[in-house]
């Protein structure tokens, strides 16, 4: 089939490269580029940096709005729009630009998880299942039915990890949808209006924990965090992003357990007490210098096995 890509992060670039061995992708849509990480230097979308080593067309546009930009689209006479976190709200001129219209993968088990950060949401509602659903793209946010989902367990995996798995299976859903529409047959579920809930875009600052945090709540933000949103907090006044962390009720290690606000390092572990259950700390990212475990970061901090130490929500 003839289809045109529109997409934007890593979890889309994956998407690309499968969808690439077996159909003819004319065109990728993407966002412009933009300041990505440290600097003040432009950098290219991985979707675009993907199509361009598959020799694909690139196309930046701002807005799909302008008519010109619509007519350009059309020009090209796909069977399909393949979306996969493009980025971008499609006018119902583009979804009609194509013969099937537009179908996306999002990364949820629709109709939970409408919205900007379903794999985040999951996690922190702590859901037992993350997924991907290949649905038809209708001017309502992520409202049109599904042909083909796929899910996988949550297990302890953190946010880039679902995604990276995510990615394969969206590819995979896509494929499915794009051989039901080859075969002349599409099997649409229409999602449950009952069942609806949204993934609201993560907030700066959202995932830092908090002294109310229970040790899962704490874990919960640690493995829905990322480079963009951050799990932070203040460890013996040093401030640290937390990057893997495990949730216990009660720990060897501490026969009496370990008060809200307390920090201990014992066993050569560390510890942080939560307003119900403790959080071990596996490794984390003092502000201004390079990821490291528990253990090397424990050591930078002076008589931490013989005072007490707190820890506190920034700003606290």
């Amino acid at each position: 089939m003839r289809v045109v890509f529109m997409g934007t992060p890593a979890f889309a670039a994956t998407i690309l490269k499968e969808i690439s061995q077996q159909h003819e992708v004319v065109a990728v849509y993407t966002r412009p580029d933009a300041v990505r990480g440290r600097g003040n230097s432009l950098v290219p979308s991985p979707v675009k940096e993907a199509a361009l080593e598959l020799g694909i067309p690139v196309y930046t546009p701002k807005t799909l709005k302008d008519p010109e930009e619509q007519e350009a689209l059309r020009a090209f006479q796909a069977d399909v729009l393949a979306v996969a976190a493009y980025g971008m709200l499609l006018p119902q001129e583009v979804i009609d630009a194509a013969k099937f219209g537009a179908i996306n993968a999002h990364a949820s088990l629709l109709p939970r998880w409408r919205g900007a950060a379903p794999v985040e949401r999951a996690i922190l509602a702590g859901d037992d299942e993350v997924g991907v659903c290949a649905m038809r793209i209708d001017l309502e946010l992520d409202a049109g039915p599904y042909c083909a989902c796929r899910s996988l367990p949550v297990e302890h995996r953190n946010a880039a990890e679902l995604l990276e798995e995510l990615a394969f299976l969206g590819a995979e859903a896509l494929l499915s949808a794009l051989a039901q529409f080859e075969a002349g047959r599409v099997f649409w579920v229409e999602q449950d209006p009952e069942l609806v809930t949204y993934a609201q875009k993560l907030e700066k600052g959202q995932l830092d924990l908090t002294l109310e945090d229970t040790a899962v709540a704490a874990d919960r933000k640690v493995r829905a965090s990322s480079d963009a949103h951050p799990c932070k907090c203040q460890i013996a006044d040093k401030q640290v992003a937390l990057l893997s962390a495990c949730a216990y009720d009660s720990v060897d290690c501490l026969p009496d357990g370990l008060e809200p606000g307390r920090v201990a390092f014992t066993c050569k572990r560390l510890f942080l007490g939560c307003a119900e259950g403790i959080l071990e700390v596996l490794t984390l990212k003092p502000q201004g210098k390079k990821e490291m475990d528990a253990k090397s970061f424990a050591a930078g901090i002076q008589n931490i096995k013989n005072e007490t130490k707190y820890w506190r929500t920034l700003g606290n």
